[in-house]
């Protein structure tokens, strides 16, 4: 990794510390109390932008999804990907920084039915996922087979944009959104846990919002 790319990397570690969330979604509505997370706010309009300042410019028709660790190898291309089982929902998200969206619109494929397709190996516990721009998150098997957690690759009822981590993220919207690693890569099955990009710079290692798991 470059200087220039640590320089920018520092900078967004040092917005993330603050709670300062990038873009220009940051209009606030009255919002059910018991809906929302403590600590956050309901924002509208733009969706908010958070990554490492490296945005990746990923083309659906170069994907290529790569299972790897403890599993069968195996590669998903977006024709492959695209004809898994397709699941259109409606989550909320909450992010770390403290900014929160309701009704989200998303569509892809669900993590349970992206399972049958693969083959972890007996004594898997752990999921690490990487990205294109080198980040990567940690997250335990049995939060990942929650109804919600999916592979997406619309956002809305149009594609992931490119500064959304297109063509495909993680959406795990029972967690901070830090959780769902954008510019999708590789999935790299684990017997034990290894902390992600954030997780080993002081973020909480679960990163539940009702919790307020923020920082470790």
């Amino acid at each position: 990794m470059s200087e220039h790319d640590e320089k920018i990397i520092k900078a967004k570690q040092n917005i993330a510390e603050k709670g300062i969330a990038e873009g220009k979604g940051t209009g606030m509505f009255p919002v059910a109390k018991d809906r929302l997370p403590p600590g956050q706010r309901l924002v509208q309009g733009q969706w908010p932008v958070l990554d490492l300042g490296l945005r990746p410019d990923i083309k659906p028709e170069d994907l290529s999804l790569e299972v790897s660790g403890a599993a069968e190898a195996k590669s998903f291309n977006w024709d492959a990907f695209m004809k898994l089982p397709q699941t259109k929902q409606t989550t909320d998200l909450h992010c770390v920084t403290t900014w929160s969206i309701y009704d989200a619109v998303v569509e892809g494929v669900l993590w349970v039915d992206f399972m049958r397709h693969v083959q972890p190996n007996p004594g898997v516990s752990h999921v690490m996922f990487h990205a294109h721009d080198g980040y990567s998150t940690n997250l335990p098997i049995n939060e990942l087979n929650m109804p919600h957690v999916m592979i997406v690759h619309s956002y809305n009822g149009k594609p992931l944009t490119r500064e959304h981590g297109g063509p495909v993220r993680m959406w795990v919207p029972h967690l901070y959104a830090w959780k769902g690693a954008k510019w999708l890569k590789g999935i790299e099955f684990m017997t034990e846990d290894r902390k992600g990009f954030w997780e080993v710079r002081g973020y909480h290692n679960h990163g539940n919002p009702w919790k307020e798991e923020r920082y470790s």
